[in-house]
């Protein structure tokens, strides 16, 4: 797992299923607390309709919690996406955003339901919003994370 923030961003940049879809992370901190990650509107990956592709809008939020748990819990544990489901809000066109945080409280969360070696499956939600702060989807995403055997 990589250690440097600013490595992974640059990683995931340039990472084809994100480079050729205009997805761009704009922010990842240092510490992995909280990530920011923008979806422009290109020819590509527009619908029939004119409005974002919904695989985009979906792909756009997929590594991003289990990167920053990884990160922040030093990867002694497995944490992978069990599951996710979205909800479209309303038609996604120009620029949106996402944003994500990995607080103190929930890694605090986390070690304390998998300190036996139990499975621990939260979900985290992940907002999608258009340039003007509406809400564009909203995702669920069920994490599985349990602590790798010492």
């Amino acid at each position: 797992m990589l250690r440097r923030a600013w490595l992974l961003k640059l990683l995931l940049n340039i990472w084809p299923p994100f480079l050729f879809t205009g997805i761009k992370v704009t922010e990842l901190s240092s510490d992995f607390r909280q990530a920011k990650v923008s979806l422009k509107m290109r020819a590509w990956n527009k619908n029939v309709l004119g409005t974002h592709f919904g695989g985009s809008l979906f792909s756009m939020t997929d590594p991003f919690y289990v990167l920053m748990i990884l990160a922040r819990l030093d990867n002694q544990y497995y944490v992978w996406d069990k599951s996710a489901d979205i909800d479209f809000i309303k038609p996604g066109v120009g620029e949106v955003t996402a944003e994500f945080y990995v607080s103190d409280d929930f890694i605090n969360e986390i070690i304390e339901n998998t300190r036996h070696g139990e499975k621990y499956q939260p979900t985290v939600n992940v907002y999608v919003k258009n340039n003007n702060g509406e809400l564009v989807t909203k995702l669920n995403r069920r994490l599985y994370i349990r602590q790798k055997k010492k």
